[in-house]
């Protein structure tokens, strides 16, 4: 009987799928898209909570401390909170310079990495912007880096992985040519952001950034610099105020309605809108919400 049993498990045993912890959304749907069936994905945050902020509730660490490979955005977009899941989940394989912790930014060339740092200019990071994910072009590369790292931690799945990353870069790549030409009214449109989360989006479309809700990245909107980037807005004026689904809609409501602008709600990550509810409806939104200002 026990050599029946070892029998029945050790094929179970021996296929069972990976397991992988997302830092955020838009990494636990890449995930899916080259893992399959061969992965189970759980995201640690949904599209309605900020990044920066997250709290490593003990569920998380259960989740960490389970994981054969972490995938996060890195460049200290998780400094508060990814070291804790890494220490208090006390799992050897998805700690910093391990195989089974993998970033994102790592694939990809950073904007705006300023030249110094210190607390008056408010939420910087010195590694460069962090919000990666909103220039297709950097998914592309993310994807190529993660199925080679998936491949190395499960080489019996290596082959299907490495399938699963070419026909996924295939789609990829004729769905951005899509959006590059839907886009083409989009170009040099000022929009007002809400903070530097869009800034690869902006630079991606040629869009024109005329101003920022927040004072400075990260200080939450205030009376007074709302007031005054309204009287900019009259010399410069936006066609829009865009913001993130996870921001607060008041301040962008707030400047919109006195300057008689759209507020534009964009989903910012998969799950953010109910159109985006993959990496591709991610992008078919967004464009198409910043479309329709242009009509």
């Amino acid at each position: 009987m026990r050599i029946l049993l070892l029998s029945l498990w050790l094929p179970l045993h021996a296929y069972a799928a990976m397991s992988i912890l997302a830092c955020e959304p838009e990494w636990g749907a890449l995930a899916k898209e080259l893992g399959g069936d061969k992965v189970n994905v759980y995201t640690a945050i949904t599209a309605m909570q900020d990044p920066h902020r997250v709290e490593a509730r003990p569920s998380l660490i259960a989740r960490a401390r389970s994981a054969d490979l972490m995938v996060c955005t890195g460049a200290q977009l998780e400094i508060g909170w990814v070291p804790l899941l890494q220490t208090q989940s006390g799992n050897a394989k998805i700690q910093a310079g391990q195989p089974g912790y993998f970033e994102a930014a790592s694939a990809v060339s950073l904007i705006e990495r300023p030249s110094s740092v210190d607390r008056s200019q408010g939420d910087v990071h010195p590694a460069g912007n962090p919000h990666l994910h909103l220039d297709p072009r950097n998914i592309a590369k993310v994807a190529t880096a993660l199925a080679q790292r998936m491949a190395s931690i499960d080489g019996a799945q290596a082959a299907y992985y490495q399938s699963r990353e070419k026909e996924f870069a295939k789609r990829w790549t004729d769905a951005t040519a899509k959006w590059q030409q839907q886009a083409v009214p989009l170009k040099a449109m000022p929009v007002v952001v809400y903070h530097k989360d869009l800034s690869y989006l902006v630079a991606w479309l040629g869009l024109r950034e005329v101003g920022a809700l927040e004072p400075k990245p990260g200080l939450p909107p205030s009376t007074a610099h709302l007031s005054e980037l309204l009287e900019r807005l009259k010399q410069s004026p936006a066609k829009a105020v865009v913001r993130s689904a996870y921001n607060d809609p008041r301040p962008a409501e707030w400047l919109a309605e006195r300057a008689k602008i759209a507020a534009v709600l964009l989903p910012y990550t998969v799950g953010g809108t109910e159109g985006a509810k993959d990496l591709f409806g991610l992008y078919d939104d967004t464009i198409a919400r910043l479309l329709a200002v242009t009509r």
